[in-house]
């Protein structure tokens, strides 16, 4: 098994100022996050949601001790809100998401996720159908560069469309070796950081449809406040490139305005009693130096903490 390293716990948990109480985690991976508030007040119970079944079971072996306070569900984390009771939900006084892929799923070379890897998968979840293989193998073109354009924001996406669709041509790819080694043959390794870096991440958005499934978990939480069933509540959501970055910063930014009138208003007429709670982090909490030394996957870590106010019923 991998070395697994949960990143920005101790900045999560400060930030927290956690007394106990009902934590929902969104995102159990194998149980770092989780198992961090659980031995730092034993009046913790947590609802942990995973979509990999793999990860959930090494979490539940890694968390026994802790066996009656936690409920495993095996659940993409956009269903997790809507999966709670509202009696669970008024509990809660933490929601937790680490929205990135895990280093026991980049180092497992049977998952497809990692760029020696002799398989080409990069699903989270294995009951769905859509593979990176379906996606580099079966995709048009146009829709191959629109992939690699706006999730892998790569400048040079359609010189990287042209070199797949002619490789594939030839030969379908059948592991994440074959084309990370491709990519590296025709672009440079710049900052230390390999050159299929950024196709990779936009395959794996595409494969588990990864920003709308944050949108959906934000969209949660926001009805489940204004259902008055979530309050005194805070979210904290990990995300590990600008496009989640910039979808969390802006869905925080809407939920702490007051006022919803539009900027053509002369006055206010909506009440100016809309926000949702405070921002708890102006700029992103992102890793130390000594933490990025110890795991260099967590350089480009940042964490978002927002606070949901009484209910507003």
């Amino acid at each position: 098994m991998s070395k697994h390293f949960s990143v920005l716990k101790n900045e999560l948990l400060q930030s927290f100022a956690w007394q106990g109480g009902v934590l929902i985690d969104c995102t159990l991976g194998y149980g770092g996050h989780s198992l961090a508030f659980l031995e730092s007040s034993p009046d913790t119970q947590i609802y942990a949601f995973d979509r990999d079944s793999s990860a959930l079971a090494l979490a539940q072996e890694r968390l026994q001790e802790y066996a009656s306070h936690i409920h495993f569900y095996h659940s993409a984390f956009s269903y997790a809100i809507p999966s709670l009771d509202d009696a669970i939900l008024a509990k809660s006084r933490g929601i937790i998401a680490d929205i990135g892929v895990s280093s026991m799923q980049l180092d497992d070379m049977h998952r497809g996720f990692g760029f020696a890897s002799l398989n080409l998968d990069m699903r989270m979840d294995t009951r769905t159908e859509l593979s990176a293989q379906k996606v580099l193998n079966s995709y048009s073109p146009t829709r191959l560069e629109e992939i690699f354009r706006i999730y892998g924001e790569i400048t040079q996406s359609k010189k990287l469309t042209h070199i797949i669709v002619e490789s594939r041509e030839k030969k379908l790819f059948e592991s994440c070796v074959e084309l990370s080694e491709l990519i590296e043959r025709h672009f440079p390794r710049t900052s230390g950081i390999h050159p299929a870096t950024l196709a990779f991440q936009a395959l794996r958005i595409e494969v588990n449809d990864e920003l709308n499934e944050l949108r959906a978990l934000l969209q949660s939480i926001e009805e489940a406040y204004r259902k008055g069933v979530l309050y005194n509540c805070k979210v904290g959501i990990i995300s590990f490139h600008s496009l989640e970055d910039r979808i969390i910063k802006q869905c925080f930014k809407q939920w702490s305005k007051s006022c919803i009138c539009a900027k053509e208003s002369y006055k206010c007429e909506c009440g100016n009693n809309h926000a949702l709670g405070e921002i708890l982090t102006k700029k992103p909490i992102t890793p130390t130096q000594e933490e990025i030394k110890q795991n260099k996957r967590s350089r480009s870590a940042k964490l978002r903490i927002f606070a949901l106010g009484e209910s507003n019923e």
